[in-house]
């Protein structure tokens, strides 16, 4: 008894010298403890995951970005518009990009076309069942569902055919800080500019009743070239094609 006595003494002996010089002086068939798999620390995604596309999608094109693009005005009209009949004043010259042209101005209502509860002749006066452009089956342009732009008819002032503009072609139309994207859809008097669909002023929180609505100023439109659309009444495509447009025009692309 006293023999395993002391073999206990002896190896507790060593267990505790063992304790107090540390684990290198462990003999080398101890066990040791394996430590955790530390947490993962990564920031991201890790290689071959998939990033949520709302948070990395790029944003649409904003009202300040394209302000800053038309701040100054290269005038290629050959005078200036005014924005009403009744005004006497021409104030409003139409200006030129490499990839658009661009003017600033009001925003009367035009509620020409068909024919419906919103647009005839007992809510506007001055309707007309017809616009400039047609849709693709050849029928007139639906002004109080259609965003659309009125250029003024080619003139002494400033001929849009020539500037690389038709029926189709798409505008950014900016008032408020709100951007839409609507097309060319019908031509008014040659001297007189700014002026805009019933649905497109609807859009921009523009009243658009087509007597008493509109804007009296604070309207940019950015009538980029070459850029008709088909079918011209395709809302969607119209809005594609001016984000893409907008995108390129401030420099994003």
């Amino acid at each position: 008894m006293r023999t395993r006595t002391f073999a206990l003494t002896a190896v507790t002996s060593v267990a505790c010298g063992a304790a107090l010089l540390g684990p290198a002086a462990l003999p080398a068939t101890a066990d040791v403890p394996v430590p955790d798999t530390p947490p993962d620390t990564r920031v991201g995604p890790a290689p071959g995951d998939v990033e949520d596309p709302a948070v990395s999608a790029d944003p649409a094109v904003s009202a300040e970005e394209l302000l800053a693009e038309v701040r100054s005005c290269r005038q290629i009209s050959r005078g200036k518009y005014r924005t009403d009949v009744n005004r006497s004043k021409a104030t409003v010259p139409v200006c030129g990009t490499t990839d658009a042209v661009f003017w600033k101005a009001d925003m009367d209502i035009d509620c020409d076309g068909r024919k419906t509860k919103a647009c005839n002749t007992r809510t506007d006066p001055y309707f007309q069942p017809q616009t400039a452009f047609q849709t693709s089956r050849g029928k007139p342009l639906d002004s109080a569902r259609m965003p659309f732009v009125v250029v003024p008819a080619p003139g002494r002032i400033w001929d849009y055919r020539k500037s690389g503009l038709t029926g189709g072609s798409v505008v950014a139309v900016i008032h408020k800080g709100e951007v839409r994207y609507a097309v060319i859809g019908d031509t008014g008097p040659a001297g007189i500019i700014g002026e805009g669909s019933y649905a497109l002023a609807q859009e921009l929180a523009i009243d658009p009743h087509p007597t008493t609505g509109g804007a009296a100023s604070g309207v940019t439109y950015i009538a980029f070239k070459d850029s008709r659309i088909s079918p011209i009444e395709s809302r969607a495509k119209a809005e594609r094609r001016g984000e893409e447009l907008a995108r390129a025009f401030v420099g994003r692309e």
